[in-house]
């Protein structure tokens, strides 16, 4: 189960709404008349076609399996406590960094969206303000105090 932002679940039912109603049927009428100029083999329209019909079904499936196994954020902005969903200020090496934590579709690392599953992620999940945690990593360890919770 992945968590998903309402705005998130949205987009992706946008899109596939888009795909099975529109750009598909589209795509179908481009191969039925590239198949009625006749000779396949050298019909650079119709090998096209079929190319965006394969991705076009391929993103259907992709996205239909995202929605049917996600689960939508419920947020809770009264809680103290980390959680995905929340927008966190932390200090690491005297420096201050703004994440958001997010499921895996969404994560966007150098936007500060970090996906709950990251290690990073991860290690903030259940902390409050002022809570010191560590990550550790193959060459060291980086440290981070949480700063503020919303």
């Amino acid at each position: 189960m992945h968590y998903i932002s309402q705005e998130k679940y949205n987009e992706l039912k946008k899109e596939f709404e888009n795909l099975k109603n529109i750009k598909i049927p589209d795509i179908a009428k481009k191969i039925d008349e590239a198949r009625q100029q006749g000779d396949l083999s050298e019909n650079a329209e119709y090998h096209a076609a079929r190319e965006e019909m394969a991705w076009a079904k391929g993103r259907e499936i992709e996205i239909g399996q995202i929605l049917e196994n996600s689960e939508i954020i419920e947020y809770d902005k009264n809680s103290k406590v980390v959680q995905v969903g929340s927008k966190i200020v932390v200090e690491k090496d005297k420096e201050k960094r703004e994440y958001e934590i997010v499921g895996p579709q969404e994560a966007d690392p150098l936007n500060g969206k970090i996906s709950n599953e990251s290690p990073l992620g991860n290690i903030f999940l259940g902390k409050k303000k002022g809570d010191s945690v560590e990550l550790k990593l193959a060459n060291g360890s980086q440290k981070f105090k949480i700063l503020t919770v919303n």
